[in-house]
């Protein structure tokens, strides 16, 4: 009768159990959003979103059923899927924190600027609880960003008019903004195209029109073009330049007038320039006037008219008669140095030249040849004259500075990238030449000069033996100093600027230390190097401060990072760096928790890791294992002395046999010292990552712990009925182990 009495009893308790674990874990639910009339207005709910129009227009509202209450601090997330109306990376659109706009008033939001698409869906989710809501139903939702008409042309060229041609043309919207960034619907003569880019090829004849797709919203703003017609014709008049007196053309006086060969007084013209469009040339000739500078190129003219095609005519080429060229064969800056003439000279393709030389803008007597020598300071040029060919013109070449210097900058560098104490070799170089006239002004001569004077490098002021080239390359600390140069060029002789040179000593500085590990106060580490440290200063450093000055060796008793720093010819030599840490015994890992435990009769291999060295000992001391791994066969109290560098960490282990009971479900705490507590196997019981918890009747729960020590009910439990029954839970992070009733007879 008991036990039939009990069955209802369990299974009345274990529902109100699970019911109230349901009920502890109820979700907030959150229906989908529906849209909502703007209270700002008349009229009912939206049913798509045609945003941007009328001034910008962007404000919509929706309301969404949540049964349950959400938690204090909770913040409901209106948000927006991508235009398939997939929510895997939403875009917020705004927040709510009363659950009373939600439901009733609506929540006002905005679409982002470039959202266009049939499939969007909204959502609302909480924070507190974490609730996803059910999504909507998709919507039309459409930002118009542009709203007002735009133009199409020939070829973007920005023109309105119909368009007559030969061969097809593309036509493209010229005036929105980020055109590209749009999709559109293009129609000729009423019927949809299937092409939706900023242009499209007009290739039949008809009527042309664009409108920007905002789907459903098409239309419902001005974002559509003109109408261009569009008629391919099948031939062309042959339009063409009748031939003209001459295309060689000798300026400033000469004129040449272009005419349209055999013109029809319906057609109207535009003539073009090397491809661009000669502003007011629309008549039927054009003349050429070599008074304006530029006058060579192509000409050709452009007809058209209502009744044919437009044509563009072969082009004229109207050459310059007179054009020769003049080249500057000296540098432009040039030193006149005493009793050391300079010559200037140039080189002409004009037709049998003649040639005149200018200094400081007056001729110079006599000079008429395409060379000049100089022995004076001065700007000099030449003016050359062609007097052959069809027409006769003059043209000057460019001008030439002549210096007589009272002196000469020459002026030394690095050649590439040095740093004092970083680099070690660098090359020095003779880098400018500056002629100094009697007025201090300088004059960059490096180019005709550099090769020409005599050097001598010096180092702390003293001459470097065979050092007299431009360059001087230093490779060793034994060099280092500070470097100028010598230089002569007949009755000059100059010295440059200073430079310091402090080169690294190329070797390297290592250190080494007997551990790395600081185990406690009482451990010493010693850190040394191999470098001769007897004729150089040199410093100990920890974490960057200097720390011992005097002791080739160190002696480490705290945890840092270490250095040496040599003073090497006034650079800092550093060596590698070793880190110091303090033990952490946390670093031995073993691949079991808690007891070891395993059925009798068969055997477990536990690993360790983490450290250099490892010893299994049994309780008496006896060594077991000096591997990462010891397999144990029986039970009983174990050590493991595992040892990193010359640290050592303890480990107690105990190895028990499989406990092969099933966890019982009833127990008697009478005190009689058996089955008072609840004992379950050691596979479940002492274990860090296996969760015990119990339940009474009603639901309420009586423990919850980690690593259950078979330690419940305690003493001072009280059990205030007879045959009460509880319910336990065994799980570990990912699963339910067990579960069942546990019955209390007192």
């Amino acid at each position: 009768m008991k036990t039939k009495r009990l069955i209802p009893q369990c299974l009345f308790a274990l529902a109100f159990l699970f019911f109230g674990l349901v009920q502890s874990n109820a979700q907030l639910l959150i229906d989908a959003p529906e849209p909502a009339p703007n209270p700002n207005f008349g009229g009912g709910a939206w049913n798509q979103i045609c945003a941007g129009d009328n001034g910008g227009f962007n404000q919509y509202f929706v309301t969404a059923d949540v049964t349950g209450t959400p938690d204090s601090g909770n913040e409901f997330i209106l948000e927006l899927s991508d235009a398939t109306g997939d929510f895997t990376n939403p875009i917020e659109l705004t927040r709510e924190t009363s659950l009373d706009v939600v439901t009733s008033t609506g929540i006002e939001f905005s679409i982002p600027t470039d959202t266009r698409g049939s499939g969007y869906k909204l959502r609302v989710r909480s924070t507190a609880p974490a609730r996803d809501g059910t999504e909507s139903m998709a919507f039309n939702m459409y930002y118009q960003g542009h709203v007002t008409s735009f133009n199409i042309s020939p070829n973007g060229d920005g023109t309105t008019g119909d368009v007559n041609s030969s061969v097809p043309v593309t036509l493209i919207v010229d005036n929105v903004p980020n055109a590209a960034s749009y999709q559109y619907q293009w129609y000729r003569s009423g019927t949809l195209l299937p092409e939706t880019g900023p242009s499209i090829l007009a290739d039949q004849d008809g009527i042309f029109q664009a409108y920007i797709d905002y789907g459903v919203c098409t239309g419902s703003s001005n974002a559509f073009s003109n109408s261009v017609s569009f008629d391919i014709c099948t031939g062309g008049s042959g339009v063409a330049i009748a031939t003209p007196s001459k295309t060689a053309l000798c300026p400033p006086s000469d004129t040449e007038t272009l005419q349209v060969d055999s013109p029809d007084p319906t057609w109207s013209f535009q003539w073009y320039k090397d491809g661009n469009m000669i502003a007011g040339a629309s008549a039927s000739s054009y003349t050429v006037d070599t008074s304006n500078a530029g006058f060579e190129g192509d000409y050709e003219v452009e007809i058209s008219a209502p009744t044919i095609c437009t044509e563009r005519s072969a082009a004229v080429t109207i050459t310059n008669a007179s054009g020769f060229t003049v080249t500057r064969d000296n540098p432009a800056n040039v030193v006149v140095l005493p009793s050391q003439p300079e010559t200037l000279s140039v080189s002409t393709s004009a037709i049998s030249p003649t040639y005149q030389w200018y200094r400081n803008g007056s001729i110079v007597s006599g000079a008429t040849n395409s060379s000049l020598d100089i022995t004076q300071e001065g700007t000099y040029y030449v003016s050359v004259t062609q007097n052959g060919g069809a027409c006769s013109s003059t043209l000057d070449s460019e001008t030439t500075v002549a210096v007589v210097p009272a002196s000469f900058e020459v002026v030394v560098g690095y050649q590439g990238t040095y740093t004092a104490c970083v680099s070690t070799s660098t090359v020095l170089e003779v880098q400018a030449i500056n002629a100094i006239d009697g007025g201090g002004n300088a004059t960059d001569v490096t180019a005709s000069l550099v090769d020409s004077f005599n050097y001598q490098w010096q180092r702390n002021g003293s001459n470097v033996g065979g050092a007299t080239a431009k360059t001087i390359s230093l490779t060793s600390t034994d060099e280092n100093g500070t470097y100028s140069v010598d230089a002569v060029l007949n009755t000059y002789n100059e010295s440059s600027n200073s430079l310091p040179v402090q080169l690294l000593t190329n070797e390297t500085l290592a250190i080494t230390s007997t551990s790395t590990v600081y185990c406690n106060s009482s451990d010493i580490i010693t850190i040394s190097t191999t470098a001769d440290l007897s004729s150089d200063a040199f410093s100990w450093e920890r974490d960057g401060a200097s720390i011992n000055t005097t002791d080739t060796s160190l002696t480490v008793n705290e945890a840092g990072t270490y250095r040496l720093v040599v003073d090497k010819n006034g650079c800092d030599l550093i060596s590698n760096e070793i880190a110091i840490t303090p033990l952490d015994p946390n670093l031995i890992q073993l691949d079991v928790d808690g007891e070891i435990v395993f059925p009798e009769g068969s055997s477990k291999t536990v690993t360790a890791s983490g450290g250099t060295a490892y010893q299994w000992f049994d309780a008496n001391n006896n060594l077991m294992s000096n591997s990462s791994s010891m397999t144990f066969t029986e039970e009983g109290e174990f050590i493991l002395v595992a040892n990193i560098d010359n640290c050592e960490i303890t480990r107690q282990l105990t190895a028990v046999y499989l406990d092969l009971f099933n966890i019982p479900n009833v127990i008697t705490p009478n005190g009689d010292g058996a089955n008072d507590q609840w004992i379950i196997p050691n596979s479940y019981s002492n274990k860090s990552d296996v969760n015990v918890i119990i339940y009474d009747d009603k639901g309420v729960e009586l423990l919850n712990v980690m690593g259950y020590q078979n330690n419940w009910p305690d003493s001072s439990t009280a059990f205030p009925q007879q045959n009460m029954v509880f319910y336990y839970i065994v799980k570990n992070a990912s699963e339910t182990l067990k579960q069942g009733t546990i019955t209390v007879i007192r």
